[in-house]
């Protein structure tokens, strides 16, 4: 157990600090192939995005996550489904602490994010969420319970704005070259 802790260390730490910030998409991605649990065809990861304990990180097909995102896989799994578009410096956490906790304890659980969900910039999942398709989170909005499929929501703490258009058709195809 120690060796993957170390091992799981040196994975994490090589990439959330180095790699990174290496201007190709390619070599970052076919790092993550190997660091993460899961990456999805066509998913597209930007620079300064950074994984806590990748292994329990999995991402679906077509995602698109934008520059300075954090995933925090450290003791809880992230889901992600196809077609989500991740906005710039988005914050998805699983762990934290019960303030009600006299030893200050941990407290967390699984995020989970369906399929054509778009998390706008700045945006902050906190643990044990899950995101209904097609919903929509503005930016800078905290979630902090889960969110209906086909809802937007905004704020802090995020609260229902209005229905979502159920009728969507668009796949996510952003390669850029250099980000």
């Amino acid at each position: 157990m120690q060796y993957r802790l170390i091992a799981g260390s040196i994975f994490s730490y090589f990439y959330n600090h180095i790699l990174t910030n290496f201007p190709s998409r390619q070599l970052r991605l076919a790092y993550l192939k190997v660091y993460l649990s899961q990456v999805g065809e066509g998913t597209s990861i930007q620079m300064k995005c950074r994984f806590l304990n990748g292994r329990k990180v999995y991402l679906g097909d077509r995602n698109v996550v934008n520059f300075g995102c954090l995933f925090d896989g450290r003791h809880y799994q992230i889901k992600t489904g196809t077609d989500v578009s991740i906005g710039p410096e988005a914050t998805i956490l699983t762990l934290g602490h019960d303030p009600q906790s006299p030893e200050f304890a941990d407290k967390g659980g699984d995020v989970i994010i369906e399929d054509k969900v778009w998390i706008a910039y700045r945006a902050i999942i906190l643990p044990g969420v899950k995101i209904g398709e097609g919903a929509v989170v503005g930016a800078g909005a905290v979630v902090t319970k889960d969110i209906e499929p086909y809802t937007i929501v905004a704020g802090n703490p995020a609260r229902f704005v209005k229905k979502r258009n159920v009728d969507l058709k668009y796949s996510l195809n952003y390669q850029p070259w250099l980000i």
